[in-house]
């Protein structure tokens, strides 16, 4: 099968499409055939080295974390999938998704929502997966509450918006100017244009900070915060000590892939309350252009690449 695989970190040039051995499905493994793979950060920090769960050791890596498809073959325990069912998924980091099939654990596999095509779904395992467990796994997020959102436009914030306002939320962001209505769409109750405007003059005792930016902008959230409040980071651990002069609490996580919750997010997508936002599709052969624009340009929503259609 075709496989985008890289042998060495670096640049997007260091990904190669070859040809490599099709899995073969164990007792609770489905082979899925991939119809489109989303283009993550992780994807592109992988790639260059700057992902700290991938060492060298582990090279040569097939790229991708999530994916959108049909049921090619299913292992001898597998119950719950067929062949030609169509299915989506967030990936271990044991199996890559850019690429003509790949191996799924049945637990982790989703049918895929109705009304999206491969490519929509593809674009929703991880990216969402992310921002629902960061926004109730970790932030405990309730109706009633309020949440700023840090990097509301892009892969995971334009999905954590949405599914705070599903749980009754209220929602500030920061974004720029030009993603202002875009967010808006979304649902997003306050978008805060952070290149002309101090967040912190913005929002006030908010109950939970979802920070997807980092640096000073986490450092300056503090601010902002009520006691007993909460600040969570995908990129990295707030200060302890600064939660604790704030009787709040800070909290790191790395998403992993859960099922159950996939299929909560499936039910949202369903009932027309989520909508993911592609910005680009790029065919298999342009994975380098894909992960360029996404590590150097300003996104909305998510990037997709296609198999086949």
């Amino acid at each position: 099968m075709k496989a985008a695989v890289i042998h060495a970190f670096g640049p997007p040039e260091v990904i190669h499409t070859e040809e490599v051995a099709t899995p073969v499905p164990q007792r609770d493994e489905i082979l899925v055939k991939v119809h489109a793979a989303s283009v993550n950060p992780v994807d592109y920090k992988t790639r260059s080295g700057h992902y700290p769960a991938v060492k060298q050791e582990h090279l040569p890596l097939t790229l991708g974390r999530d994916v959108a498809g049909t049921v090619e073959q299913c292992g001898a325990g597998v119950r719950k999938f067929r062949p030609g069912d169509s299915v989506y998924a967030m990936l271990d980091r044991e199996h890559g998704g850019y690429a003509e099939y790949v191996i799924v654990n049945e637990r982790d596999l989703v049918g895929k929502p109705q009304h999206l095509d491969y490519a929509e779904a593809a674009a929703v395992p991880l990216a969402a997966i992310t921002a629902w467990q960061g926004l109730f796994d970790h932030g405990g997020l309730r109706a009633g509450q309020h949440v700023l959102i840090h990097g509301g436009a892009g892969g995971v914030g334009h999905f954590a918006i949405q599914f705070a306002k599903a749980k009754g939320a209220t929602v500030a962001t920061t974004v720029t100017a030009g993603d202002i209505e875009f967010v808006r769409e979304l649902g997003a109750d306050q978008p805060i244009d952070y290149k002309t405007q101090r967040f912190e003059d913005a929002v006030q005792d908010v109950d939970l900070v979802f920070d997807l930016v980092d640096g000073e902008t986490q450092d300056r959230s503090w601010a902002v915060l009520k006691r007993g409040g909460t600040i969570v980071s995908t990129l990295s651990k707030p200060s302890q000590e600064k939660a604790r002069d704030h009787g709040a609490r800070g909290e790191h996580y790395m998403a992993q892939p859960d099922g159950a919750e996939l299929r909560e997010i499936t039910a949202l997508i369903d009932a027309g309350k989520v909508i993911p936002r592609i910005q680009a599709i790029f065919p298999f052969d342009e994975v380098r252009e894909a992960q360029q624009q996404l590590e150097h340009s300003h996104v909305q929503g998510k990037i997709v690449l296609e198999l086949e259609r």
